[in-house]
């Protein structure tokens, strides 16, 4: 096999676990390029070519890995997101593996599934993708605030973050949702494509990532205590009971979602921050982004079709 390795030497705790996958993989006859970003050269650059190889291994958090699934959306070249990153959420809801060799394993297996992936329009005119979550508010007040500990603490940055910013910007946001226009306020909205963060909580009921529709959240509270009660429902729903959303939650469903804020709220997507406000627009892009899966990933979205292949 002939592998394209995109690796995020930035990302994570630089443990050198894509260098373990390699050795674990290479087998005689196989051929992997290794290209290195972080953070200054475009990943564009790195894909020019990335029709010539049997897939792309790209090593990193869950940005690094957006942005490599949305360059090759539609293109139908197969994907490996390699969880080298704080969170690694994409890869957690695909229910990969973590350590090297079964990653190695799995990419050798070549099971794939098609899922959708977002388009995000910035203010600024940038297009960016997303295959987890999107959103304005005080999410990305979150990871701005937690962008400097991320390397020593992990996912506890995220934590740190939120305690440390309680009372976030409290706005009036417009809503269209596929030409509906919607009146509300609060402290964020979030575009859901993969629902379920850490500790397997899941933000909405139903994790959907192939039904080509958002899940579009508004927390309509003033401050963070008001999402205490929301965040123990999302707990809640872990054990099957899938409680009723309290009121600071406001959920809504769509393909395409613009935002205006007033006053403007910061954006981010997938954990990176963009350093652009308010407005954004959100479109779904239909199981355009192809992923190596695990047996586990097959059966959790049902799909039996994805038998694993062969490639040439």
């Amino acid at each position: 096999m002939k592998l394209l390795i995109v690796n995020n030497l930035a990302s994570g705790f630089r443990d050198g676990a894509i260098y373990d996958f390699m050795r674990a993989f290479a087998v005689d006859g196989d051929e992997m390029c290794v290209r290195c970003i972080d953070g200054e050269t475009d990943v564009a650059e790195l894909l020019s070519d990335a029709e010539n190889f049997d897939a792309v291994v790209a090593a990193g958090g869950d940005g690094t890995v957006a942005a490599v699934a949305y360059l090759l959306a539609e293109t139908g070249i197969p994907v490996l997101p390699f969880p080298a990153g704080t969170a690694n959420l994409l890869a957690a809801n695909l229910a990969s593996p973590a350590e090297p060799h079964a990653l190695a394993k799995l990419m050798r297996e070549q099971r794939l599934m098609d899922f959708d992936i977002g388009e995000l329009e910035l203010a600024n005119g940038d297009a960016v993708g997303f295959s987890m979550i999107a959103g304005a508010g005080y999410d990305a007040v979150i990871m701005e605030g937690a962008r400097e500990a991320k390397s020593l603490l992990g996912p506890m940055a995220y934590f740190t973050s939120a305690f440390a910013n309680p009372t976030p910007q409290f706005s009036h946001l417009t809503l269209t949702i596929d030409g509906e226009t919607i009146e509300t306020q609060g402290v964020g909205v979030l575009v859901i494509n993969f629902s379920k963060l850490q500790f397997d909580i899941s933000l909405v009921h139903e994790n959907l990532p192939r039904d080509g529709m958002f899940d579009i959240v508004v927390m309509n509270t003033h401050d963070a205590l008001g999402l205490i009660p929301s965040v123990l429902s999302c707990v809640l729903d872990r054990a099957g009971d899938f409680p009723g959303r309290p009121d600071a939650l406001e959920v809504f469903r769509g393909r395409e979602v613009t935002v205006v804020a007033d006053p403007p709220l910061a954006v981010q997507y997938d954990g990176e921050v963009t350093g652009t406000t308010t407005p954004f627009t959100a479109r779904m892009l239909p199981e355009a982004s192809r992923f190596v899966v695990s047996e586990e990933c097959l059966k959790l979205y049902n799909d039996e079709s994805a038998a694993p292949l062969t490639l040439d």
